[in-house]
């Protein structure tokens, strides 16, 4: 509770859960990840605590609905399996009536035995129709059922690989999707870049405005980015304010133009409180850009456009800087120089 009060971290169910296990010790993985956050400068900050929450126990609600989803589809193949096996037993009875049938002719040929039998075997005709319809029914609401759960399955699919305030794509997918796109660069020989976005001074801003505002800016930086993008690019929500592009097909420069391309449009939007109509000013972004080299992992392509980025911090902001670049190494030639 004083660390969410001293973060200003708001008092919700998924964010007490969060600090409720730090406290507790519960996850080890989670209280090395946020004692990280807290050495940080400006670590801790509502976003980050809500990106924890996801990392960390999004996944057992997704676990329950599919669980849930799993019980729901046996009932259905169970209900649908009784249902078949009572049409088995039903065809086999129609079956035994014709053969009683048959032999009742073989052994009596009399005009009112006739007439008995075709009686018996227009009955059975009707009972086995009525057998059929129902079965059919049955079987259809079954497949009504498959259907919609296919649907229920696929709306978790989606929502677990979203992010819940940006709509962007989350930490999972972002994962997911660069490894893949790591293979095929590796085996198509194309080129793929990344771009590690991040807003500046967005503490400072959350601070002085809300985090309601805050989040308004976020989303608007999301709404952005998926404009900019195209084809097989994603946009992800990487974890607080910071964001990133995956660029399939793209090499470095290309991948700095598109970051520029945004970087502007996002320093040209003038933030308005919705409330009052008060102009809160402009916001800027700072981008770092690497370019995967076949065989790394991943995270090493993540490492590097993050540096690209902290470099973009430091050398005065509001600038895309690419894993070739070093402004500060730039500066300290050009001052030697004169």
């Amino acid at each position: 509770m004083g660390h969410m009060r001293t973060y200003a971290i708001p008092m919700t169910p998924e964010n007490f859960t969060v600090w409720y296990h730090y406290a507790g010790n519960s996850y080890p993985d989670l209280k090395r990840a946020i004692d990280i956050l807290l050495r940080a400068h400006d670590g801790v900050t509502p976003p980050a605590s809500a990106e924890l929450f996801e990392r960390f126990f999004a996944n057992a609600q997704e676990n329950d609905s599919v669980r849930d989803a799993i019980t729901r589809m046996e009932e259905v193949m169970s209900r649908a399996a009784r249902d078949l096996s009572q049409a088995g037993q039903g065809a086999a009875a129609f079956g035994d009536a014709l053969q009683s049938a048959t032999g009742a002719l073989s052994n009596d040929t009399r005009a009112g035995t006739l007439e008995q039998v075709v009686q018996g075997i227009v009955q059975a005709t009707r009972q086995m129709e009525a057998r059929s319809r129902e079965l059919e029914q049955r079987l259809d609401a079954a497949s009504g059922e498959v259907s919609q759960l296919k649907t229920e399955v696929e709306a978790m699919r989606i929502e677990a690989t979203t992010d819940a305030l940006t709509g962007l794509a989350n930490r999972k997918r972002f994962d997911a999707r660069l490894r893949e796109e790591s293979e095929e660069a590796k085996d198509s020989k194309e080129p793929l870049s990344l771009l590690m976005l991040d807003l500046d001074h967005f503490k400072r801003f959350n601070d002085n405005h809300g985090h309601l505002i805050g989040d308004h800016v976020l989303r608007l930086l999301s709404e952005v980015m998926q404009q900019s993008v195209k084809g097989r690019d994603i946009a992800a929500r990487f974890g607080g304010e910071e964001f990133s592009i995956i660029l399939p097909a793209t090499a470095l420069q290309h991948a700095k133009g598109l970051g520029n391309a945004i970087r502007e449009k996002i320093s040209k939007k003038v933030i308005v409180n919705r409330v009052t109509g008060l102009e809160l000013g402009q916001i800027t972004l700072s981008i770092g850009a690497a370019q995967y080299r076949p065989g790394e992992p991943p995270a090493e392509l993540i490492e590097r456009a993050d540096a690209a980025l902290y470099r973009a911090k430091k050398s005065g902001r509001n600038k895309v800087i690419t894993e070739l670049e070093n402004p500060e190494s730039e500066l300290a030639l050009g001052t030697l120089g004169r």
